[in-house]
This record gives structure tokens, C-alpha cells and sequence, in this order.
């Protein structure tokens, strides 16, 4: 059986396929996919997701292998094997808030999509704050008054400067993670290794 990789789709699996190509792969099938979530080439079985889901697939063992970005390792803790970081998806997390904000004397209300990490980061700050969760366009919480920053990530910063957000404090820099499933370094350790020592290569050069 051919491997199966997962990858997130979007920003990422741009990256990815531009990766995937420096190391001699035919990236055709993938660039022409068009709304396909699952495409066969020569060599492997790719499917396209969510960065969240890539690791439950991986996880489960419905895919050998995925690309994901290093956020979302840390902030779900899925149990796979975080193998390496590849040469691309460079982001940050950050704290931003209105210009000029000024902070209440209450208790702070932090709105987020990373709660683990947002939990982390002000308990380690020794500060307590509440933490409302958003799945997404979380630039609106601050600006419609729901809480009195956000805890995101950040890549150019242009989506704060076009709300006007600024970044009061970065705390976390982050890239493309290659992950693997436990069971299929085992099982497939002989298709999967030369696949994986291609990727390190890669990795190398760039």
C-alpha cells in the first residue's frame, strides 16, 4: 500500500507543495486538484483537511504521516510522533489588543481559538484572566467589546494592522511540523523511512 499523507489545507499546503516539489516529487496531480479532498499520485494517497483534524487522522491511523503547523501540536497535544519541523508555515503567536488600549482594573478577558496556550502563557505571566473561546475572525472580539485582547497567531501582522490591532507582546514562534502515526513507523517502517530521510534532506538544504 502506497503511504498516505494528510496535509492541512489552505496557506499550508502551498508551502507544502512548493517543499514537495524542491525534492524531486511530481506535484502535478496535487497543484490541479481542483475541490478534491483525496488525490492519488505514483508514489502516495494525499487527502486534505483541517490543521486540527490532520492529527486525529494521523492519530487514528487513517494516515502514515501529515503536515501540520506546530500550534496546533501544542495547543491539542494529539499522540503522534512530532518528528521534525519543515522549512516553511513560520508564524508566531502573539497578544494583541487595540492601539492605545487602556487595560480595566478587573479581571482581564482574553478571547482566543488557542486556550491551552493563551492558559499557559498568562499562568507562567502569574496572571489569572478569563479566556473566551472563538473558532474564528477572533480581531472582532476587542473591537465589538467581547474581551480586551486576543491571543492568535500572527504571520505578516497585516490582518491586526487592517483592524486596527497591535501586537503588545510575542511569545511563541512556531513552523510546519512533520508528524507521523506510532503504529505505522512500525508496520510500514520500510515504505515510510526513505520518505521521511527525503524530507530531512530537505530540510537540510533549505
Amino acid at each position: 500500500m502506497k503511504p498516505v499523507i494528510a496535509l492541512t489545507k489552505g496557506r499550508l499546503e502551498k508551502q507544502f507543495l512548493a517543499f514537495f516539489e524542491s525534492l524531486g516529487y511530481d506535484v502535478e496531480p496535487l497543484r490541479d486538484k481542483g475541490r478534491k479532498l483525496q488525490i492519488e499520485t505514483k508514489e502516495f494517497s494525499f487527502f486534505f483537511a483541517k490543521g486540527v483534524d490532520v492529527t486525529t487522522y494521523v492519530e487514528n491511523g487513517i494516515a502514515d504521516i501529515g503536515v501540520v503547523g506546530g500550534d496546533i501540536l501544542v495547543e491539542h497535544q494529539p499522540d503522534v510522533y512530532n518528528l521534525f519541523p519543515l522549512p516553511f508555515g513560520h508564524c508566531r503567536m502573539a497578544l494583541a489588543t487595540k492601539a492605545d488600549y487602556q487595560w480595566p482594573g478587573r479581571k482581564k478577558r482574553i478571547a482566543s481559538t488557542f486556550t491551552r496556550i493563551t492558559k499557559e502563557y498568562f499562568k507562567e505571566k502569574g496572571e489569572s484572566v478569563d479566556i473566551i473561546r472563538l473558532e474564528g475572525s477572533v480581531e472582532l472580539a476587542p473591537i465589538l467589546g467581547l474581551a480586551d485582547a486576543i491571543v492568535d497567531i500572527v504571520e505578516t501582522g497585516t490582518t491586526l494592522k487592517e483592524n486596527g490591532l497591535v501586537i503588545e507582546d510575542e511569545f511563541f514562534s512556531f513552523s510546519a511540523r512533520l508528524i507521523a502515526n506510532r503504529s505505522s513507523l512500525k508496520i510500514k517502517r520500510d515504505q515510510l523511512v526513505p520518505v521521511i530521510e527525503r524530507f530531512k534532506e530537505g530540510v537540510k538544504q533549505g
